[in-house]
């Protein structure tokens, strides 16, 4: 960053401490230059961006290339602006998601708004919220979607004995409900498919197949689109004790009926999941499909615990 003319990578390799350090210790040059290859790739995937100089009449060779951190790219423009309650929202929005969570543009951009200095006073809430993920598969599909690249991944769907191997084009995350969701073209079925993943059963694999950027335009408002639809088609009329626990959660997203509540769902399954674990403070009357799911998981968890029917 201290020069605009950039430097040589043999410049880099003798001045810049650390190379110089393992250089007087022996090291070899080939073993340096690795190190500085994954050096600038560290770099990269932090969001510094860093640029290669060539030689104008031959591009291709980088024997006396140089290489620099452009200001321009790497700080906010002049005309940009905030004040300290602003800097603070920004650094309390970046402080919400956890470091391996966030993409690299988020990254870059939370970088700048450190480098303006700007000093925050006064705290605008006592305590920072996080964004945690259990699904080890979030970060993968993340740097799939960013570079626009295809993945496979097994899929365990609720009802079957072995998970299939799902290919897709990734073009967005979505949560609902409490729950992440990958969106994107199931290529064999060449059809927008949503995955939840908390049912990818293995690793996420990123292929070499690439796909045009431009399909991930608007692709998270067609997702969330896509199941806050499917929620409204279907509901499911529950019976529940007042004051319960059961009460407090699902009354956030119920609507009042005359018998109980409606409480709308996308999935069957995980839905059962929840209403099983509410035990007798509520009772599901219709549909039949999901009265008979919650009924199979608390027979389910009595027989584990050695009750009787």
């Amino acid at each position: 960053m201290a020069t605009e003319q950039g430097l040589t990578k043999d410049t880099i390799l003798t001045s810049v401490s650390g190379y110089r350090e393992q250089g007087e210790a022996g090291a070899t040059k080939d073993a340096l230059e690795k190190m500085f290859e994954r050096d600038k790739e560290n770099l990269r995937g932090l969001g510094v961006p860093i640029e290669t100089i060539g030689d104008r009449l031959d591009p291709d060779d980088l024997r006396e290339a140089r290489y620099r951190i452009p200001s321009a790219e790497y700080a906010l423009p002049a005309e940009i602006t905030f004040s300290p309650a602003e800097i603070a929202v920004l650094n309390l929005a970046g402080g919400v998601w956890s470091q391996g969570s966030l993409s690299a543009d988020a990254r870059s951009g939370l970088r700048k708004i450190r480098a303006l200095g700007i000093p925050v006073d006064e705290p605008i809430i006592g305590y920072s919220p996080r964004i945690s993920l259990r699904e080890s598969s979030f970060a993968p599909l993340q740097r799939a979607i960013e570079q626009a690249r295809v993945v496979t991944f097994p899929y365990l769907k609720p009802g079957e004995d072995a998970a299939r191997t799902r290919r897709i084009r990734p073009l967005a995350l979505v949560e609902y409900e409490a729950r992440w969701h990958v969106y994107g073209i199931d290529v064999e079925a060449e059809a927008e498919r949503t995955f939840l993943l908390a049912r990818i059963s293995g690793d996420v694999k990123l292929t070499r197949e690439a796909f045009d950027p431009a399909l991930r335009q608007g692709a998270g408002e067609r997702g969330l689109a896509g199941l806050e639809a499917l929620a409204a088609r279907q509901s499911a009329l529950l019976e529940v004790n007042p004051g319960s626990e059961a009460a407090l959660r699902l009354q956030r997203r119920a609507r009042p009926a005359e018998q109980g509540i409606r409480v709308p769902y996308v999935d069957v399954h995980i839905l059962a999941d929840e209403l099983a674990g509410y035990g007798p403070e509520v009772r599901v009357v219709e549909p039949a499909d999901l009265r008979a799911h919650v009924i199979s998981r608390l027979e389910a968890a009595l027989r584990t615990h050695g009750g009787a029917r």
